[in-house]
């Protein structure tokens, strides 16, 4: 199966780059490309795109609005937030738009295309580590919590889901999670996919900043 990437950025050169290492690809196809998030918009109404390749700095529209947009249509393709400094305050605007991942521009292609097929097959990509800092970063502006979350979307999830929840906040994959309790991998999926349906979020990031943003996960990665 082919994935139809869009690329978005306005730097022409940039977009050069990127399909040139795309084009190389028996599983990728470049169907769009746009300079700006107007643009973007407009090309992804007549064309079917399964991931795109989002600048966040742009003219016209910015990457955060025109993926919060993109990700509020009934079927969006997955969006890939491409940004030039590893704690862009863009990069979590992006992820709470709507994003599933980011990385940075200079990132070795082998990395950039795995991020591709990951965020196409239906996970996340942030790195722990990266996640970690993000957050840390912006700690200030997400509520300090008490000692237990407050907020009663979270009353839903069995003890075992929280648990889950907070292991996936602090960057850890399903493998990860399944050694640190003890379960299978698949357990862990089925518990994954239960706190998403519960809590009525899309994938593993907006899993990771309901946690923040909740106090269940606090800045530096604890629970």
């Amino acid at each position: 199966m082919t994935i139809r990437v869009m690329l978005v950025d306005d730097q022409v050169l940039l977009r050069t780059g990127f399909r040139m290492v795309l084009a190389a690809q028996p599983d990728m196809e470049v169907v769009a490309e746009a300079g700006d998030g107007v643009e973007a918009l407009q090309v992804l109404r007549s064309t079917a795109v399964d991931v795109v390749l989002m600048d966040v700095r742009m003219p016209k529209l910015d990457g955060v609005e025109t993926t919060r947009r993109i990700c509020s249509e009934a079927e969006p393709p997955k969006v890939l937030i491409l940004t030039t400094f590893d704690l862009d305050e863009y990069a979590f605007s992006g992820l709470k738009a709507g994003a599933s991942g980011f990385m940075l521009k200079d990132v070795p292609p082998g990395e950039l295309l795995a991020a591709i097929r990951s965020v196409h097959s239906g996970d996340a990509v942030v790195a722990p580590s990266t996640t970690r800092r993000l957050l840390d970063r912006f700690a200030p502006m997400l509520p300090s919590g008490g000692t237990e979350p407050q907020h009663k979307e979270l009353e839903r999830l069995t003890d075992r889901e929280r648990e889950v929840m907070v292991l996936v906040a602090q960057g850890l994959s399903n493998g990860e999670i399944a050694a640190r309790l003890v379960l299978s991998e698949a357990t862990v999926k089925t518990h994954v996919g239960r706190i998403l349906t519960k809590l009525g979020l899309r994938d593993r990031v907006q899993v990771v900043v309901l946690a923040y943003e909740t106090g269940l996960v606090r800045a530096g990665g604890h629970g």
